[in-house]
């Protein structure tokens, strides 16, 4: 039988026993067909190379993640991505459905990539509610049912409204859900810091995993409860990694990358993470088998994730074991990706295209300092105590505080204090709503940053030590149609336009990497210090993340689903 390729002299990674096994690889019809020897007999081909006793591992397959958290498109994503070893993922389009609704969730579906990516269902667009955010989208029951007869979906999307889920049997979202079980697919959760009786339930309700940031208390909980875990970057601790392998949990969790930003996706991705779990003390078989095996499992692809007969033929060549050194990518049994050579850029001459309308959604006319001033309620004087966010180092989380400010002229002297002012402007044109805060702790210090990447609901935020610069990054972003921008002393220092819905942009990876890295460093250089300074901005606005967080609606108490006000308590003297 004459096959398509045939490499010989290869330590194949075997999932079975977690282990690599001398050996040759047969492949046909992009398929493996023999691992093994006394094969030539049988089965020959034109096509043998010598695989230099190189390491054979499986395609690493990320399960959980957005395209739009690397503010490109599809195929700009497949070049960057499959490059790291990357051959399968599964995308969550909640970002671009939070803008368009189905229309955007179908620009990216249609995009025909060499990287496989399947997709999730987005389960809560808005995140929480139309009370609370202001989308430009919705995701509802119907769009569910049509989504759910698409080939390349895969499961339902993260569900965060917590609320609804657990205490509303009748609820838009437990009604989605319902449907979905019917399917028997995946139920994907983001369930930070619930326990007890509120996580028990949250299971019951059917959602059966969580990709969200863990403690080893949360771990043990949630897999003792029947929930996989999906473990990305933040959880990684050396802590969580000791936990899951002195308890021998490899077939309950796997590691995925959630949100990778532009400029990190040039160096890196999934093989990030599995060089990470090795670091802090996993053995690299197990690392393998935790990014290949476990996710194609927990994801219902059978197909792959394993080199063994029948399987699809999407495996790394490495140099390097210990290292995790890449040499080659191979897609279907065919070389995308050689270290020296680079990308067989044949295979990704097709950009995803979109339509006009795309470049066109952000609804708002330049604001001035007036839209930024902060009038305190008539029975106010003097002085008044308000709830600030206070943003800490190594985590998206937030903490409720609060600061006694004076009142000027009926409004919020808030400039001379330890606090910057936040302001969202709902940028859809469908209620021009403004809502402010007030945010302490690690952030800037001077100057402002304003973007409409901002989670789920992607309206224009600013935040600043300043209306001057405030207003100047705002305004640029505008005049983007969208973007990240960074000013100071009434000087732009730093900007990436994303003008396809406000979040992503069509250009090379490369350049917008570029641009984002630039953006990172003005933050730092205006004293933003954390681990993640984009991602730490970009979820103040996520009404699903603790604990205190802003949208066009106001302050969101996350715990209660509920809105706050910005002022406690005031005084007269």
């Amino acid at each position: 039988m004459k096959v398509q390729l045939i490499i010989k002299n290869l330590k194949v990674y075997n999932s079975y026993f977690k282990k690599f096994i001398q050996g040759d690889v047969v492949i046909n019809h992009g398929k493996f067909i023999h691992i093994g020897k006394d094969y030539e007999e049988r089965l020959t081909s034109k096509n043998i190379m010598d695989g230099n006793n190189r390491y054979m591992i499986p395609g690493l397959i990320d399960i959980h993640m957005h395209i739009e958290s690397s503010m490109t498109i599809p195929s700009e994503f497949s070049r960057a991505t499959i490059k790291h070893g990357v051959t399968t993922v599964v995308a969550d389009p909640h970002e671009i459905a939070n803008v368009f609704g189905i229309q955007g969730i179908n620009e990216f579906i249609k995009s025909k990539e060499k990287l496989d990516i399947f997709y999730g269902i987005p389960s809560s667009v808005p995140s929480t509610s139309s009370i609370l955010e202001t989308t430009g989208g919705k995701i509802t029951v119907n769009e569910v049912k049509e989504l759910l007869d698409y080939d390349n979906i895969l499961c339902l999307g993260e569900v965060m409204n917590f609320k609804d889920l657990i205490e509303d049997e009748n609820s838009s979202i437990n009604e989605i859900i319902n449907i979905c079980k019917d399917k028997k697919i995946p139920l994907e959760g983001h369930c930070p810091k619930i326990e007890g009786v509120d996580l028990s339930l949250y299971i019951y309700r059917g959602v059966n995993g969580d990709h969200t940031q863990q403690t080893v208390v949360s771990i043990e909980e949630k897999i003792r409860n029947g929930m996989f875990i999906e473990m990305q970057h933040k959880s990684m601790t050396a802590e969580n990694i000791k936990f899951l392998v002195e308890n021998n949990l490899y077939e309950h969790f796997s590691l995925v990358t959630d949100d990778v930003m532009a400029d990190k996706l040039t160096k890196g991705h999934l093989n990030e993470l599995v060089k990470e779990a090795v670091k802090l003390g996993m053995s690299i078989e197990n690392a393998i088998y935790v990014s290949t095996y476990t996710p194609a499992k927990r994801m219902n692809l059978f197909d792959r994730g394993i080199i063994a007969p029948g399987k699809i033929a999407d495996f790394i060549l490495l140099e390097d074991i210990d290292n995790f050194n890449i040499y080659e990518v191979y897609k279907n049994g065919e070389v995308i990706f050689n270290k020296d050579k680079g990308l067989k850029e044949e295979y990704f001459t097709e950009k995803s295209k979109f339509d006009k309308k795309f470049y066109n959604s952000v609804k708002l006319k330049p604001i001035t300092k007036d839209n930024l001033l902060v009038k305190a309620p008539k029975n106010y004087e003097n002085k008044v105590t308000c709830r600030t966010m206070k943003v800490m180092k190594n985590t998206t989380f937030t903490e409720e505080g609060e600061v006694t400010l004076n009142i000027v002229d009926n409004s919020l002297e808030w400039q001379h204090s330890n606090c910057a002012l936040i302001a969202v402007f709902e940028r859809y044109g469908k209620n021009n709503n403004i809502a402010f805060g007030l945010v302490e702790g690690e952030i800037i210090k001077e100057g402002a940053v304003a973007t409409t990447w901002a989670h789920d609901h992607h309206n224009l935020m600013v935040m600043g030590r300043n209306l001057q610069d405030m207003v100047l990054a705002a305004n640029e972003v505008i005049s983007c149609n969208g973007g990240y921008v960074v000013a100071n002393n009434n000087k732009i220092m730093a900007k990436l336009e994303l003008p396809i819905g406000g979040i992503v942009s069509h250009e090379p990876i490369e350049v917008i990497g570029e641009k984002l890295g630039k953006v990172r460093e003005a933050m730092k250089e205006l004293g933003y210090n954390h681990m993640n300074e984009i991602m730490s901005f970009s979820t103040l606005s996520l009404p699903v993340s603790p604990a205190l967080k802003i949208t066009d609606k106001g302050l969101i108490d996350v715990r209660n689903c509920s809105i706050i006000p910005l002022f406690k308590a005031h005084s007269k003297k």
